[in-house]
């Protein structure tokens, strides 16, 4: 029986345990285990944002540098912990701001982002949101009847 298949998969302490050193490219179930997102939502996230560029070997095998996974903690503290959107991430990504807004972020005492404030992850406050989903209901309700005077 090979070692590999005696050690158990994934955590942070595995990787450590692995002998890599902290500039060693790491696998996608690696970075995974480090960062707590699913595999496949670093598929995803490498879709939606141009800078995440891990490298791929034979098979499409991904090998993430030290600087992908600083990016991709960055990209997950916006989106879980700050409450941005993606294209919210998208926007501060390409005008180079994501370090400071984390950073801001990351400071108790300082005020967060507007979007990350009271609002949700739409960026809409609650009573807007209310306000919104009234008109939306109010909206299906005179499409039903126009449905039913023009029988469509």
């Amino acid at each position: 029986m090979s070692d590999q298949a005696v050690r158990p998969r994934g955590g942070r302490a595995n990787a450590r345990a692995g002998g890599k050193s902290a500039e060693a490219f790491r696998t996608i179930s690696e970075v995974s285990d480090e960062l707590d997102v699913p595999q496949h939502v670093l598929r995803f996230w490498e879709t939606k944002f141009s800078q995440v560029r891990p490298l791929k070997r034979g098979g499409g095998r991904r090998y993430y540098r030290p600087d992908d996974i600083e990016l991709l903690r960055r990209i997950r503290d916006l989106l879980y912990r700050d409450g941005f959107t993606i294209k919210g991430v998208q926007k501060l990504l390409r005008e180079g701001r994501s370090e400071a807004v984390a950073q801001v972020a990351a400071e108790p005492e300082v005020a967060k982002p507007a979007a990350a404030d009271a609002a949700g992850r739409d960026g809409l406050d609650p009573q807007t949101r209310r306000e919104l989903e009234t008109l939306r209901a109010e909206l299906a309700e005179l499409r039903a009847l126009l449905h039913a005077a023009l029988k469509i």
